[in-house]
């Protein structure tokens, strides 16, 4: 398998309490196993509060719904032994 590296980070982000915020980052290749998205260092799960989804194959999303204070820290999205942190 080729290995699967980060092509666009993610980048910062401010957002007001209550609002959701989307992070994205692209890769090099098409359906990319390994993934995993953190919060301060918790690992995230596909759910009401947190989704996650790929588009267009390459692009790897995650948006946080309804962000409070305790959603203050590091996102990170990690694919294989590449990361990138916001």
């Amino acid at each position: 398998e080729p290995d699967v590296t980060i092509v666009s980070g993610l980048k910062d982000m401010v957002v007001f309490e209550g609002d959701d915020v989307t992070f994205r980052c692209q890769v090099s290749h098409e359906n990319a196993r390994d993934v995993e998205w953190k919060l301060q260092d918790v690992a995230l799960q596909n759910n009401e509060m947190n989704e996650i989804s790929v588009e267009k194959g390459k692009v790897h999303t995650l948006t946080l719904r309804k962000v409070t204070e305790q959603d203050i820290g590091t996102v990170t999205f990690r694919v294989g032994r590449h990361t990138s942190t916001a």
